[in-house]
């Protein structure tokens, strides 16, 4: 398993570094889609948990619309000054499709 990744500034520059973003949207031109949510609520302890699943849709000039990647994400939440917030989330990838429109390759391709 990989380590795991900490903090907002670190978790967006993983997402930097690995993602393909397109000049003439400066997306990845992918939706993610979240079904099969569960969420645990313990009101009194401020906190909750959450499971669901996710797919991650793409479409690009070459790649006709499909699904790209997909798994579910186990996250936990908690409360402070009233507000919730992400404490943490647990992807686990269950089926990988065609992600080489989506992931930036080891040379680095930006």
């Amino acid at each position: 398993m990989d380590d795991p990744i900490q903090g907002a500034d670190n978790v967006e520059a993983m997402y930097a570094a690995s993602t393909r973003l397109y000049p003439d949207t400066g997306t990845p031109k992918t939706k993610h889609v979240t079904t099969n949510v569960a969420i645990e609520v313990d009101e009194q302890a401020g906190t909750a948990v959450a499971r669901s699943y996710f797919t991650a849709l793409q479409a690009v000039a070459d790649l006709p619309l499909q699904p790209i990647v997909s798994g579910r994400y186990h996250d936990r939440f908690d409360r402070r000054d009233g507000r919730w917030r992400f404490v943490e989330r647990r992807v686990r990838t269950d089926l990988v499709g065609d992600v080489s429109r989506h992931l930036r390759d080891a040379a680095g391709d930006r």
